[in-house]
């Protein structure tokens, strides 16, 4: 066991990670605060009541209600999640991308990030122009004018403006990432989901009073959301143990080995990455769309509600893709097999190298498809949710899936920075008593 001493030094470094993520956290939230220059704040709000249900009501979930307030911080982390999404792709496309990712270590993964980065000024751009252009031609219910002064004035600050607010958001989520605990861009939009509960709460409140929603639905709806939720956590908890062997090897005088352990895969490999990244390509040219005042556009828009059939069955194959190919990123068969074989482990029953490799693979796929399948069935409900019973997005599987998701890693990285801790304090201790 480690001393005292140790454990509260562990403990006074976890606080201090859980202060700077809380602090950060805080940062984030009051910038969704601050609107941008020369927009009529309550004309916008009234627009935005009537668009609480659709498209852009999910980009407001997402961007943590900073859409709704046109803040400075209104794409959230969207266009950087947009960024990543292209440069992973790149790294199966492109054998240069592959290769300064694979071989050339941290400073190819440095690389990287700084060509993320870079991409994400550009979608961010991109995005700022067409809200802004969007913006100009909105009136709330009343006829007032979302946009005070419009122009390319207005314009050009409104594209400065949110692209610095996504950078500030990018830069956010990484020092919460490397200074506290958790991943940085998970716990922003887990932040943006959690402070919209109560309004979401408040309006079904008020669907209540008025009778557009029945007390019955609303208890099935409640009902419905404790099943989901137990279903997630069940889920995501599920692990699939492969039963790993090691031969016994004389080392010297000593004997390793010849013990029995597992290699642990998660039912849903993939975790909560796929849904938001699909989200998030298919609110880019739709969110365009909507605040485009051209036809055409706003047919394309159309085609990607959220109450479509072609919206859902695009949504679920993006959710399937996402599945297999972030599994294939961060789980390769081929270096686990090499890695058993190097240790002198097995599978009881299959034989090591290729045999393993492709054992490992075929449990790999299967466990992907229940995974793909258990997102998508999930990711849909919000949309039946919406289309049946007017709920709001908050109460949606995708909103739960996430809340559940983020924190289950979050609490398994405090439960790591403990062990982390404890393994060191026995460390020191270990080294202090051989100097002895």
């Amino acid at each position: 066991m480690a001393t005292p001493v140790n454990n509260l030094a562990g403990q006074a470094s976890l606080v201090k990670r859980l202060g700077w993520t809380f602090l950060l956290l805080c940062c984030y939230r009051i910038g969704v605060h601050i609107p941008v220059p020369g927009v009529n704040t309550e004309a916008l709000k009234a627009f935005f009541d009537n668009m609480s249900n659709t498209l852009l009501g999910m980009f407001d979930l997402f961007s943590g209600g900073g859409l709704s307030n046109v803040s400075v911080f209104a794409l959230g982390v969207m266009p950087y999640i947009s960024a990543s999404i292209i440069m992973q792709l790149l790294q199966v496309v492109l054998p240069d991308v592959k290769r300064m990712a694979k071989e050339e270590g941290q400073a190819g993964r440095r690389k990287i990030t700084q060509y993320t980065r870079y991409l994400t000024v550009l979608i961010t751009l991109v995005q700022g122009f067409g809200i802004a252009v969007g913006l100009e031609s909105m009136l709330s219910p009343s006829g007032a004018a979302v946009v005070l002064h419009p122009g390319w004035e207005f314009r050009f600050m409104t594209m400065i403006t949110f692209t610095a607010g996504a950078v500030l958001v990018m830069w956010l989520g990484e020092q919460i990432t490397e200074r506290g605990i958790g991943n940085g861009i998970s716990l922003i939009i887990f932040c943006g989901i959690v402070v919209g509960i109560p309004r979401s709460v408040m309006q079904s409140i008020a669907l209540l009073r008025t009778g557009a929603m029945e007390p019955v639905v609303a208890g099935a709806v409640v009902l419905l959301m404790a099943v989901v939720l137990c279903a997630i956590v069940f889920v995501e908890s599920a692990q699939r143990r492969i039963p790993i062997s090691y031969a016994k090897r004389q080392i010297g005088r000593k004997m390793m080995g010849g013990q029995n352990t597992h290699l642990p895969l998660r039912l849903n490999t993939a975790g909560v990455i796929p849904p938001i990244f699909a989200s998030s390509l298919l609110l880019f040219p739709a969110t365009i769309g909507q605040f485009s005042s051209n036809e055409y556009v706003k047919l394309v828009a159309d085609f990607f509600s959220p109450h479509g059939i072609m919206y859902n069955v695009i949504y679920v194959a993006l959710i399937v893709f996402f599945c297999y190919f972030y599994t294939a990123i961060i789980f390769d068969p081929k270096d686990m097999a090499e890695n058993l074989k190097k240790n002198g482990g097995f599978i009881p029953g299959i034989r090591p190298g290729e045999r393993t490799q492709e054992y490992i693979d075929g449990v790999l796929s299967r466990l992907t498809l229940s995974g793909a399948v258990y997102i998508s069935l999930v990711s849909l409900l919000p949309m039946l949710l919406i289309a049946k019973f007017n709920v709001p997005f908050y109460f949606g599987g995708t909103s739960l899936l996430i809340l559940v998701g983020v924190a289950i890693d979050f609490r398994n990285q405090i439960e790591s920075h403990m062990i982390s801790s404890q393994y060191e304090g026995l460390m020191n201790k270990a080294r202090k008593t051989g100097r002895m």
